[in-house]
């Protein structure tokens, strides 16, 4: 009940971060919510009844989430058409970074006092609105203000159709991506018997392939091909991987080939989505299109990790990895197809 409040909260968050955006700018947005998830962190953390745990996970999701479609919109901000894709590379770059060593100090903190844990994130959440405050200066201006480009049409994200269908499949894909960090390692776990430290090493070869690889791929590849094409290799390459994991027998060495091989459609497939919703905005809308996107991959969070236990418990983990392998490819057949239609009906670049 509480993670899915937590769902709840991320996905009604983005939907207003990315209104707030589009009203007032991404600076004070992101201000706000590093401040606000802060204060919220510790103040969960002190919490002892399950009704106000709900509330307050409710809350903490909601302002979190807030975040991202404004962060989003500053990278499209401070980045240069032709460095785009690099820049959202750059900032994955930092998430996975981030997770690797939040991971690694959570462990230990959880192993001394779970309540460290919310102190920790809480200031640490705070320490990030110091360190932009500080160091980015803020941006003087109001997205409905700035004039729009001559031939841009400043549609609503939500009249755009071609953008809706983007979202939904990218939900799809993301539905299935998740299993790779929830029920994966449980089935490596219960139906492999791999150990924990295997699992985790399993685990850390994903973000450091991409922190050594994803950055000089993406530029040798950025403005080659259109973003659809990339997203489509990338995406039948995840369900590809996916469905190796029902092959009989697998061991070690195939499931450490199979983490690569998602890795790499992690890499050719995400940065590119990023480029693919932006390339459709306009600073007057960014945030709806952001909020969006951000959407698509919170609800993904809540329904395929869900999803996919349920499909494990009933039917058996083979039988969820074919699903999900075959859900992944269908994934890149729907944005070939996007890509065909997208062409089509090709809109003018915003900026």
């Amino acid at each position: 009940m509480v993670f899915g409040l937590f769902g709840a909260g991320a996905f009604s968050g983005a939907y207003f971060g990315g209104k707030l955006t589009d009203k007032i700018g991404f600076y004070p947005v992101q201000l706000i919510t590093l401040l606000g998830g802060g204060v919220l962190f510790l103040v969960l953390g002190q919490m002892k009844t399950y009704p106000l745990i709900c509330l307050f996970t409710f809350l903490l999701s909601f302002v979190n989430e807030a975040f991202r479609p404004a962060n989003s919109t500053a990278i499209a901000f401070y980045s240069k058409e032709e460095n785009r894709t690099r820049s959202y590379s750059l900032n994955r770059l930092a998430i996975n970074l981030g997770w690797a060593v939040g991971s690694g100090i959570g462990g230990l903190l959880a192993h001394i006092n779970y309540e460290l844990l919310f102190w920790v994130d809480g200031i640490t959440n705070i320490a990030a609105a110091l360190i932009m405050w500080i160091f980015l200066k803020p941006v003087a201006y109001k997205p409905s203000q700035q004039p729009a480009v001559s031939g841009v049409i400043k549609n609503s994200a939500y009249s755009d159709r071609i953008y809706i269908l983007f979202v939904l499949i990218t939900m799809l894909f993301a539905s299935c991506f998740f299993q790779l960090f929830t029920n994966m390692p449980v089935f490596f776990k219960k139906e492999l018997h791999f150990s924990e430290p295997f699992i985790g090493l399993l685990m850390a070869a994903n973000g450091l392939l991409i922190a050594l690889v994803e950055m000089v791929l993406i530029y040798k590849l950025e403005g080659r091909r259109k973003n659809t094409v990339y997203i489509t290799v990338g995406v039948f390459i995840v369900g590809i991987a996916f469905l190796m994991l029902a092959i009989p027998g697998i061991g070690g060495m195939l499931a450490f080939s199979m983490i690569i091989l998602v890795t790499f459609g992690e890499i050719l497939s995400m940065p590119f989505m990023n480029s693919y919703w932006i390339s459709r905005t306009h600073v007057s809308n960014r945030g709806q299109y952001a909020a969006l996107y951000t959407m698509a991959w919170s609800a993904a969070q809540t329904i395929g990790p869900l999803g996919g236990a349920q499909l494990a418990e009933h039917f058996g983990f083979f039988v969820l990895w074919w699903v999900i392998g075959g859900l992944s490819i269908l994934a890149s057949v729907a944005f070939w197809k996007l890509h065909k239609l997208d062409t089509q009906h090709e809109i003018p670049q915003n900026h």
